[in-house]
């Protein structure tokens, strides 16, 4: 029997409150009103931009469900819908592409209005398709990917190839795409160049392997948990070093390392104090410094600008600088045609109803990328 035009209850990971674990519930997932589409999940990868949610790094209406990375298929669509329709493999797009407004027309823009980074947590109309014991839950940035079903705007999904395997694929929702665009398309990293890469999670190694795709000569990995290094460098990453093992500035560090050569760096952590250190080991006068990581919401950032003065270039990027609707499609196309290689990405894979397992181990520094499956 079909499921189009009626309420759908099915298990979702609802966060209740600040600081509390998840909780699996029973909710109840509203038919997609116009222009939307309502999309039954198959495999959404765990990122630490849901744990800042959950510890109050990003701004967030509660109760809330979380998750942004994800593989699903198109169970049913609403009225003025044209771009997909039921039955459709697709990815969630959490910077969505309305091909309207100012950042959508500008062939450098991806940051489409209908964003939400300031946790508005409703749809386009206003409101959310969720419900759990009578009460109203929010959506998390268009998307809601910790959920059997979820329901997004039609500028929120891109419909992709059939072929493509939900469990891996998923990844270029978010975690591959924004380090491996961060490389290519914000940077535009060159070849033969120099580049120090500020963290060695899932981003951190997608920027790894952006920078050799691009044909980096030397990419230096960062991080204080050595353990990362092995990874880094099998993605491509010609050596690794913990700021731990010095007592001066990683900086100075990398500019006698490099012989005051590193053309890139990027920070790929979300701390302040790393911002600041990347842009300062980056060329005085023609270095370039990529934002990667989220950057905790309130807080505000200070730095000597001698460090912009002098030359340098201070970007960042959100999703990679990708436009989600074109792009995402094209990259999963590469990936079926073996240009990247999302498996050594993956380290965990576990059922839904095992996500507090898997947020357990992004914790302890054991995962790379924890993929959910239903």
């Amino acid at each position: 029997m079909s499921t189009a035009g009626k309420v759908i209850k099915c298990k979702a990971a609802v966060l209740w409150e600040l600081n509390q674990p998840f909780s699996i519930e029973e909710i109840e997932v509203a038919p997609p009103k116009a222009k939307e589409v309502r999309i039954k999940i198959l495999a959404t990868g765990i990122c630490r931009t849901d744990d800042h949610v959950k510890k109050g790094a990003i701004v967030s209406k509660f109760p809330v469900i979380v998750g942004h990375e994800a593989t699903g298929v198109v169970e049913s669509i609403g009225e003025g819908v044209t771009t997909v329709k039921p039955g459709d493999k697709v990815i969630p797009l959490f910077v969505p592409q309305c091909r309207e407004c100012n950042a959508c027309r500008n062939p450098e823009g991806n940051l489409c209005i209908r964003s939400d980074i300031t946790g508005r947590g409703v749809l386009a109309d206003g409101t959310t398709r969720f419900m759990c014991k009578g009460k109203p839950v929010y959506h998390f940035m268009n998307t809601s990917t910790f959920t059997e079903y979820t329901v997004v705007d039609e500028s929120s999904i891109a419909k992709i190839d059939a072929a493509a395997p939900a469990e891996k694929v998923c990844l270029i929702g978010c975690g591959f795409s924004t380090g491996y665009g961060a490389a290519i398309k914000t940077g535009k990293v060159t070849p033969g160049s120099t580049c120090a890469v500020f963290g060695l999670g899932g981003v951190g190694l997608s920027v790894i392997m952006g920078c050799k795709s691009a044909g980096a000569s030397r990419i230096i990995g960062i991080d204080l948990n050595k353990d990362k290094f092995e990874k880094a460098l099998a993605l491509g990453a010609t050596e690794c070093i913990s700021p731990k093992d010095f007592t001066k500035p990683i900086s100075e560090v990398l500019s006698e390392m490099t012989g005051d050569t590193v053309k890139y760096t990027f920070e790929v952590i979300g701390h302040l104090e790393t911002m600041v250190d990347a842009l300062a080991s980056c060329h005085v006068n023609y270095g370039t410094s990529v934002v990667v990581g989220a950057p905790p919401s309130a807080k505000m950032l200070s730095f000597d600008p001698m460090l912009l003065f002098t030359g340098r270039t201070w970007k960042g990027c959100v999703f990679g600088g990708w436009k989600s609707r074109d792009d995402v499609p094209k990259l999963v196309t590469d990936f079926l045609a073996k240009k990247f290689d999302l498996d050594q990405l993956i380290s965990h894979v576990l059922p839904f109803k095992n996500i507090s397992e898997g947020f357990e181990l992004l914790y302890s520094g054991k995962s790379i990328r924890t993929v959910l499956t239903f």
